[in-house]
């Protein structure tokens, strides 16, 4: 018998060999004790005092590398095959014993050399080799597959004494596997640019290599042993120690875990990228962890640095969208701070020069910086108290100023931006103080701060507080000559509009102009809209509301030069189709600078070679009788009057709209229409019935519906109106003229026919002095009786056909004298040796205001009396005959 047991050994497992009891009899047989693969420790030693088999635990190298061992008997044939030599070869113990090892495994070819080296063991020699081999064929006839083995034979002596042979076989290929493997995984390991560590399951180092060894100092043999509190801070520590424990009962990898720590010699904080695996041996049993980790300090720098870039472009593409979305000075500071609030800091606040927003060209004080400031805007993320970062609290809207040796002077006196420190004990950790330039020029202070505990302004930080404070501040400006300029426009426009409440003969009158800005609270440009209230001869009245297309500085101007003409053509008592068609012509003219004539010039010349530019307006002109209680109207494109007649509903009159003026070619027609005593007349410009929200047509029915009850006082009428409609849009301009006709009464009129003879003259003398008296006007007889004398006289000579002398009472008094001929009288100088040709001079020295208008049937002559009030004094007639000689 050989040293090796008898029988194969019974244990399943690979990695235990021979079961203690039968171990130990078959070494009593032979009082040896065999080489023992692996003891109890985990490092594979065996006390020295164990005089027992040791069973070798899961995760030795027989677990790994292909290892079998047979016996050969005296014969040469196989007389014991192990379980690991089933294993490997795949053949039975009960078919391998007493097998020829050399017909089974060695390939033809090579047996005859396979025979001499067997019979070379058996004569007692030892021999170790690498034979290839071929495995037996299958009992399904399938050939077996090749292989290489390492062999080692050790000669044996049976009880009897007879020599055998001991084989150990170790298959090369998985052997030269491991090797392989076993050198790659040393490169790896040793050649890392990373950080890698096993720790075994006590959570201890076992191993590192030489990248983790020179970050943390010391060779990598220096480490084993140690744990995580000895590389991390506790807090971190934990954290970590959770996770590894986790790892090992789990299995589960953990990838990108990010650590932050330090390394020994640096008080830089350090952040690394881990990696965790659990290891297992090749029974799979958990046997550890590995750790592969990468610095990325630098990398998270530079994603700092790229975030902290990114969030800057899109704090300033906010800013962009945000920032001067209005034209008013307060709505845009605010503005700057919804954005800077709290994406970039914590509280801010804007200052700008009281002068500034007074309306001053030139700040005062911009030299030293100390004058004085308004704070207009305060934004907080963390409290709503004022700002004080920088001396006592400032409420919103107060009034206040830096000291001279301030920081926020010097920022305001240098144009440059200043980081100033937090107090002790405040919440403030530092503010930079900006200020805000734009065009050159320093309109106020931005401050921006952070409170402890937010990260601290860097130099990237400050460059961008700069960028929003330019921005801001080129807003700012751009609304403080927005502002300047509307309000210089809204003064023009103001200014060209009758002052006060408008007085007209036989209407009572009641106006509204309301700027756009007025119904919003935003400022935005003036409009060309206007009204105007005329008086003209006969007790008549001009009304007349217009609308230049277009805002600002330009529409005020034009609108202004509509308004001046329409008043001179109104003097001229030309009739209303005539003052459009007059005011037309105007219109084309204003945009070249030739005027009138060079813009008829121009209308004859091809369209392109035409550049001028083109102004154009709307208007409605209507003159009032407040004897006959007519009106006429003619209408250049503008919106429609509205009449209310007592007891009716409200309805738009049928006039005829025409072309804009500007437009030129086409005539303008002319309605007539009857107004009845206590009717209401409502002129008005399109910013009343129309806005975005609200078309015209809607517009226009609110408007009638609104005008029900025209009794009531006309400012009633007005403020209900405003009320009811939709005004407070802000997009344009609302002219609002509304008149109560309220005609001349029967006995204030005096109307009489005069024949075409001499003896007229005395006869309207006699009309005139008792109508005055029955006026109870004696002290205007003697003056009224000798204007009409040569009034009538003229109309003999120079005119034709019948004579018509009427009297109008009202505020003053009106005399008329009418007749067919179309020759208009001139004044003229009358020489000292002239007989005639001062009647007219006489009439101007006497009369208020005279002149003559064309009528239908021919020409009116008139002059009007102021009525004796006992201040003003009469002009003597002598006197003012003979201040004409």
């Amino acid at each position: 018998m050989s040293e090796i047991p008898a029988k194969a050994t019974e244990s399943e497992d690979p990695s235990d060999g021979a079961r203690a009891a039968d171990a130990g009899t078959r070494a009593g047989d032979t009082g040896h004790v065999p080489a023992v693969r692996g003891g109890a420790r985990g490092d594979g030693e065996v006390p020295a005092g164990d005089a027992l088999w040791q069973s070798s635990p899961p995760g030795s190298i027989y677990d790994y590398i292909r290892v079998a061992s047979f016996s050969i008997g005296p014969d040469g044939l196989v007389d014991q095959w192990s379980l690991r030599a089933e294993r490997i070869f795949g053949i039975p113990a009960e078919r391998a014993v007493g097998m020829d090892p050399i017909d089974a495994f060695v390939d033809p070819d090579l047996r005859e050399r396979g025979q001499r080296k067997m019979a070379e063991i058996l004569d007692g020699r030892e021999w170790t080799g690498v034979v290839p081999f071929r495995m037996p064929g299958m009992e399904n006839g399938k050939p077996g597959e090749d292989g290489l083995a390492e062999v080692y034979v050790m000669p044996t002596r049976t009880r009897e004494g007879e020599k055998a042979a001991v084989c150990i076989v170790v298959d090369v290929r998985t052997l030269r596997s491991i090797e392989t493997d076993l050198a790659a995984s040393q490169a790896i390991f040793g050649q890392s640019p990373f950080g890698f560590l096993l720790i075994d399951p006590e959570l201890r180092v076992r191993r590192v290599n030489h990248r983790f060894a020179s970050l943390f100092g010391g060779g990598p043999d220096d480490h084993r042993g140690k744990g995580v509190y000895d590389y991390l801070p506790r807090p971190e520590a934990d954290r970590v120690t959770a996770i590894l424990r986790r790892v090992l009962k789990t299995g589960d990898s953990i990838t990108d875990m990010h650590v932050t720590g330090f390394v020994p010699g640096s008080d830089e904080r350090r952040h690394w990228s881990i990696n965790l695996y659990r290891v297992k041996s090749g029974s799979g049993r958990p046997i550890g962890i590995a750790w592969l980790g990468t610095d990325i300090t630098a990398r998270r720098a530079a994603a700092r640095e790229a975030a902290a870039a990114r969030r800057n472009l899109a704090l300033l593409n906010e800013a962009g969208a945000r920032i001067g979305n209005s034209l008013d000075l307060e709505t845009t500071a605010r503005e700057l701070l919804d954005v800077v609030v709290p994406g970039f800091c914590d509280l801010a606040t804007v200052d700008l020069y009281q002068g500034l927003l007074a309306g001053d060209e030139t700040p005062p004080g911009l030299a030293d910086g100390s004058a004085e400031l308004r704070r207009v805007a305060f934004a907080s993320a963390v409290s709503d108290a004022p700002f004080a970062g920088t001396g006592a609290p400032v409420a919103v809207g107060a009034v206040h100023h830096y000291p001279f040796n301030s920081p926020c002077a010097d920022a305001l006196r240098t144009a440059r931006p200043q980081s100033i420190p937090g107090e002790d004990g405040g919440l403030v950790q530092s503010t930079l103080a900006i200020p805000m330039v734009a065009h050159d020029t320093v309109v106020g202070l931005a401050q921006f701060s952070r409170t402890k505990g937010s990260e601290p302004f860097g130099d990237r930080d400050r460059d961008l507080a700069v960028e929003l404070a330019a921005r801001a501040a080129v807003c700012i400006d751009n609304a403080r000559l927005y502002r300047r300029e509307h309000e210089r426009a809204l003064i023009l426009q103001r200014s060209l509009l009758p002052p006060g409440d408008p007085v007209a003969s036989g209407l009572d009158i009641a106006c509204r102009y309301l700027p756009g800005n007025v119904a919003t609270g935003r400022p935005s440009e003036v409009g060309g809209d206007w009204f105007d209230v005329i008086e003209l001869p006969g007790h008549r009245t001009a009304l007349v509301v217009g609308d230049v297309m277009g805002r600002g500085l330009r529409a005020a101007v034009a609108m202004g030069e509509l308004r001046t003409a329409v008043r001179t053509l109104a003097l001229l008592d030309l009739e209303p189709a005539e003052v459009l068609s007059a005011l037309d012509e105007i219109a084309r003219g204003l945009g070249t600078p030739g005027g009138v004539q060079q813009a008829t010039r121009a209308a004859r010349r091809p369209r392109e070679a035409d550049l001028s530019e083109v102004y154009l307006a709307t208007c409605v002109y209507a003159v009032y009788d407040s004897v006959t209680r007519r009106c006429t109207f003619a209408n250049a494109g503008h919106l429609p009057p509205v009449l209310v007649e007592p007891g009716e509903p409200a309805l738009m009159l049928d006039v005829p709209p025409g072309m804009p003026l500007g437009v030129g070619g086409e005539p303008f027609e002319e309605v007539e229409v009857e107004l009845p005593e206590g009717a209401l007349l409502a002129l008005y410009t399109d910013g009343l019935v129309e806005s975005r929200d609200h078309p015209l047509d809607e517009g226009l029915q609110a408007f009638v519906g609104a005008l029900t009850d025209p009794s009531r006082p006309l400012e009633d009428v007005c403020d209900h109106v405003l009320n009811t409609l939709d005004t407070h849009h802000g997009e344009d301009d609302i002219a609002l003229l509304m008149a109560r006709v309220q005609g001349l009464p029967t006995e204030s009129v005096g109307d009489w026919t005069l024949p075409r003879e001499p003896r007229s003259v005395g006869r309207a003398r006699e009309y005139a002095r008792g109508q005055l008296l029955s006026w109870d006007l004696e002290p205007l007889v003697d003056t009224t009786e000798l204007l009409v004398s040569e009034l009538v006289t003229n109309a003999l000579r120079y005119g034709e056909g019948e004579i018509r002398l009427r009297l109008l009472l009202d505020r003053t008094l009106v005399c008329e004298v009418w007749d067919a001929g179309l020759v208009q009288p001139r004044r003229r100088r009358a020489r000292d040796t002239d007989e005639g040709g001062r009647g007219l001079q006489l009439v101007g020295l006497l009369s208020a205001a005279w002149g003559s208008r064309r009528t239908p049937h021919g020409k009116t002559v008139w002059f009007e009396l102021p009525l004796p009030d006992g201040e003003t004094p009469l002009t003597d007639p002598a006197e003012a005959l003979l201040s004409l000689f």
